[in-house]
């Protein structure tokens, strides 16, 4: 019996583990098409209780190319959730980090399941220090661009793909119809997973970043590739090294996700109802 494709496997073509991992999905879930998906970081957890209807839990590991998340704040699950209007999210709770040191390919696997799953939309989240110093712990914040800073890409080969609207201007005006009070910032993903020197969040501002931050960067691209809209936002759990005098750690990030938690999942259900119903009548 031939051995099941794998991402670890460099022959492979990461979009065939996609697919299998699509099925399985499909077929634990009883749902053939997820309209949108949410990849859920630190202190946006509550969110999928939000959504709609649960229909279907699973844990991460039993899906080809996931494993069990290992960061605290994470579920490690992937659910099915019933949108009001009747479409269907697939909400990722088991994201891997690039600092984790898996590859890129399992960083961006969660997105090329959901692609393969039939999302028009990525909705990505995270926990993130912030470099203006008005954000205070709390804030949500719509990513408009980013800067990556991991000098890595999920691309393999001769793949050139243009990033110039990768967070989608549409979708963060339809975030504004729903709370118009959204800021938006320029994202800057480094590798970690120390957090980043004074020195490091001085020189993100200098090159026109606002937010820093570990994940989502790669993701987004991933996306981009697959032809997945991408709508991007971050909570602010702490304002970035030198930015303040505090010390940082991420029990601090944890705190500031749990404080905003129920805010948090009221906003971003209440968006995700919102792109639903846009793509619904596209």
């Amino acid at each position: 019996m031939a051995a099941a494709p794998s991402l670890d496997d460099p022959s492979t073509p990461p979009t065939a583990v996609a697919q299998l991992a699509a099925a399985e999905i499909a077929r634990r879930t009883g749902v053939e098409q997820h309209d949108v998906a949410l990849t859920l970081g630190s202190g946006w957890g509550r969110a999928a209780e939000r959504l709609g209807e649960i229909v279907a839990r699973i844990p991460a590991e039993e899906v080809p190319g996931f494993s069990a998340s290992g960061i605290p704040g994470h579920s490690g699950t992937l659910t099915s959730v019933r949108l009001p209007n009747g479409s269907h999210a697939l909400v990722v709770g088991a994201r891997t980090h690039f600092y984790e040191g898996k590859g890129v390919r399992r960083v961006v696997h969660s997105v090329r399941a959901a692609a393969a799953a039939g999302a028009k939309v990525m909705v990505l989240t995270n926990g993130a220090g912030g470099i203006d110093p008005s954000w205070t712990p709390g804030t949500p914040v719509l990513i408009s661009d980013h800067i990556n800073l991991t000098a890595a890409s999920p691309l393999e080969g001769a793949t050139f793909i243009d990033v110039t609207d990768l967070y989608a201007k549409r979708l963060r005006d339809l975030a504004r119809e729903v709370d118009p009070s959204l800021d938006e910032g320029v994202y800057v993903q480094f590798r970690g997973p120390q957090f980043e020197t004074p020195a490091e969040v001085r020189m993100a501002r200098a090159i026109g970043g606002t937010i820093v931050g570990m994940s989502t960067a790669i993701e987004a691209v991933a996306a981009r590739e697959a032809g997945v809209e991408v709508f991007g936002i971050s909570l602010i759990t702490n304002l970035a090294a030198g930015i303040s005098d505090s010390p940082l750690n991420h029990e601090e990030v944890l705190e500031a996700g749990r404080n905003a938690e129920d805010r948090l999942a009221d906003l971003l259900s209440r968006i995700v109802h919102r792109i639903a119903d846009d793509l619904a009548a596209r």
